[in-house]
């Protein structure tokens, strides 16, 4: 009773300042500009909430100021079941209210037609939601939360109730609402009336369905092109990067260190710069074609530019990632299946295709779903090398930003690529499901895994050898590229590019920063540096959830947050400038809006990440903890944060490099204001300033290695309480074992 109460104080605090402190509706210049206090709260368009009714006419809001006040009663009822049903009720009202009121009126009053029909026309109508609306919202998600807890939902655990509802409703806002004004945008005119002819006519369009390369004729739709590059390369990198994974576990490979290192620059290099290297080898004036072009007489050609081009480049991204799913994957399966088969006198050959190839089913099959979303999501690497061969990422990019807008083909695009991808992930989901394929268990397991078949070893041999100089070539470019002047015209040696970008000089005593790329950089450093650690809160809280508590529903509330995974970002990207673009929620052109893309957009991998890792958490450590009178908020922050390091890392490691590298969603979400550093190096590859483009790419290679090792540093390493279980020499040459602490 007490706890609830301070709850429902601190709720109608809030609420108090939603209403009377701070503007209700969207601050033009940003509210955290804090440009707004000197017209506060006297300008209509700066009012608070409670001005809004009384001194603007905004009768409408009336309703959520009652709701909140009949809410906030809740504090002077003492029978708990009662409370927490009128906060439950009281808290759904309201939210669907806030919903229901910011969709139908719009700047100009109604939005719809039948509330018009119905009520008459509005004298007015109401700007985007701001820090009012947004906190008021809020409260009513967490008078639900809070009236669940009174009811003894979840053990009356108010942290975790509370928790649970605000990922719901960010999930919902921020995913579920942008992917539902996608498809509303497909059969809609642009005053928003529902005008399904563009829908049909898309639909109908012979440009995306075409299967005029089957029977002959010149080329497919754009629909078929992709899905089939998309498979391509999803088959392709799973290929390589088993080839890879069997080498670095099942050879005595020489230069295992090296391979790896080969694994982490793709993941930190901005994706459409493997293309642009291919095009300084392999293009018109390559490097190569030049070459041939002098030696044997081949007259250079333009097949770099197309599908194949596409789909060397894409491997080339996609093949590390397919390695890092793999490798583990690899060296889990068990030696003693391998040397149990050998026993029953199978071949080498055999038992790797009997035996540990189907254990590997599950990152065989990760590894693919990667590829395959990856590629559809590609949209630096198709419009560097796509030429005349569009996929469906770029054609959706055209269809918002080229000379014939037509926001219902974006949609209608986007609508397919959607379910390409998704029905992708749901095969995935269920080739997989009721198998087990464990391998690692609690017993010991002190056999040798089996060696590869002579004619396999051979074979991927002759695969990663190629496939790894043809890499060190391609970032051999990518890194002598920003040094010439003019690359395949002028060769010669200049740092021209770098002091263009990012010159720095002193003028009147202040150190002012004149390069081109500074703006964009710092822009890049800002939000990616915010979205990081939201990103992995958000990824750590949700892991937290679904290991350590049980409800009603988490199978579909953990399918819901993992589905952000297999949305392209493409489809994000034209989703949230559908969803956000007008009211209730307007977000374009602001730092917010890549912000809660990159946060939504990496929350899955912090996810898996935190699953993964609090699984090893034995549940008695939250025990003694919650034994000890801590709450569940304590004991997620004292006990099991700290042994959490590792995967902190990993999402803060892996978010950070994400919000710099992403390029699908960010092309269409950034602005003047927020230009991104993938959406400038774009326009320069697209004004042909390579070396420029190289240069910066270079430079934010470089700062995300500094700023990982800055990560690492910063959240530090988990620390058990035990010793190393390796034996060792100690200085008096006898042999000592390591005993673990028991204390």
């Amino acid at each position: 009773m007490l706890s609830g109460n301070k709850r429902l104080n601190a709720l109608l605090g809030l609420g108090i300042g939603a209403f009377l402190i701070v503007p209700w509706y969207r601050v033009e210049r940003g509210f955290f500009s804090f440009e707004w206090p000197s017209d506060f709260p006297f300008s209509s368009d700066l009012a608070p909430g409670l001005l809004q009714i009384f001194a603007e006419g905004r009768v409408w809001l009336v309703l959520a100021l009652a709701l909140f006040l009949i809410g906030g009663s809740a504090h002077f009822m003492a029978d708990a079941n009662k409370r927490g049903r009128l906060l439950v009720v009281t808290g759904t009202i309201g939210i669907l209210y806030m919903a229901l009121q910011g969709l139908a009126i719009s700047f100009t009053g109604w939005a719809w037609t039948f509330p018009e029909t119905a009520f008459g026309a509005l004298p007015l109508g109401q700007p985007a939601m701001g820090a009012g609306a947004i906190l008021t919202s809020l409260i009513f998600v967490l008078f639900i939360a809070f009236g669940l807890a009174e009811r003894g939902f979840m053990k009356g655990d108010a942290f975790v109730v509370g928790s649970i509802s605000i990922l719901i409703f960010l999930v919902t806002v921020f995913i579920f609402y942008p992917i539902g004004s996608m498809f509303a945008g497909s059969v809609q005119d642009f005053d928003g009336s529902f005008k399904p002819d563009g829908f049909i006519r898309n639909m109908q369009d012979p440009a995306i369905w075409s299967l005029d390369c089957v029977i002959g004729g010149n080329r497919c739709g754009v629909a078929w092109r992709t899905l089939f590059l998309a498979v391509m390369t999803g088959l392709g990198s799973t290929i390589l990067g088993l080839a890879f994974a069997l080498v670095a576990t099942r050879t005595r490979f020489p230069f295992k260190k090296g391979l790896r290192l080969l694994t982490v620059l793709p993941i930190i290099t901005p994706p459409f710069v493997i293309g642009l290297a291919l095009t300084l080898l392999f293009g018109r004036s390559g490097v190569v074609t030049e070459a041939l072009d002098t030696l044997f007489g081949i007259e250079p050609s333009r097949w770099l530019y197309g599908l194949t081009g596409i789909w060397i480049a894409q491997v080339l991204s996609f093949t590390p990632i397919s390695f890092l799913v793999l490798i583990g994957v690899v060296e889990g399966v068990s030696p003693s299946m391998e040397e149990a088969s050998q026993t029953l006198r199978a071949d080498r050959w055999r038992t790797f295709w009997r035996v540990s190839l189907p254990l590997m089913k599950p990152g065989l099959a990760n590894a693919f779903l990667i590829g395959f979303i990856e590629s559809m999501a590609d949209f630096g690497n198709p419009l560097v090398l796509g030429g005349s061969h569009g996929v469906l990422s770029t054609e959706i990019f055209f269809a918002v930003v080229g000379s014939q807008v037509d926001p219902s083909r974006a949609a209608v695009l986007a609508i397919i690529l959607l379910s390409f991808t998704l029905t992708a992930f749901l095969a995935q989901r269920l080739w997989l499901s009721g198998k087990n394929f464990a391998t690692v268990t609690g017993k010991g397991d002190s056999g040798a895994h089996a060696g590869l078949p002579k004619s396999l070893s051979v074979t991927v041999y002759g695969i990663v050898l190629p496939w790894m100089g043809f890499t060190i070539v391609v970032y051999g470019m990518i890194l002598f590229g920003g040094f010439v002047k003019t690359w395949g015209l002028d060769n010669s040696l200049t740092l021209e590019h770098y002091a263009r970008a990012f010159s720095v000089t002193f003028q009147d005593g202040a150190l002012v920063w004149t390069g081109v790329a500074w703006n964009s950089f710092w822009t890049t450093m800002e939000i990616a540096l915010i979205s990081a650690p939201l990103t992995a809160a958000v990824g750590l809280l949700t892991a937290y959830i679904i290991v350590r508590q049980k409800f009603a529903g988490k199978n579909a509330f953990e399918f819901a947050l993992m589905m952000s995974f297999a949305i392209p970002g493409t489809v994000i990207g034209i989703s949230y400038i559908m969803a956000f673009n007008l009211p209730p929620i307007e977000m374009t052109g602001s730092a917010l809006i890549l912000v809660a893309c990159f946060v939504f957009r990496n929350m899955p991998v912090g996810v898996r990440g935190g699953i993964a890792a609090m699984s090893q958490l034995d549940k008695s450590l939250d025990e003694a903890s919650l034994t000890l009178r801590a709450n569940s908020a304590r004991t997620l922050r004292k006990v099991i944060l700290p042994l959490l390091r590792p995967a902190i890392t990993a999402a803060l490691v892996y978010s950070f490099v994400r919000a710099i590298t992403s390029i699908s969603a960010v092309i269409f979400l950034v602005s003047a204001e927020y230009n991104m550093a993938t959406s400038y190096i774009v326009g320069l590859v697209e004004n042909g300033e390579y070396g420029i483009a190289i240069a910066y790419s270079s430079m934010l290679i470089f700062v995300m290695i500094t700023v990982i090792a800055g990560f690492q540093l910063l959240v530090g390493e988990r620390r058990l309480r035990r010793e190393n279980r390796v034996s060792g020499m100690a200085k008096s040459n006898k042999i000592r074992i390591a005993q673990e602490k028991t204390a």
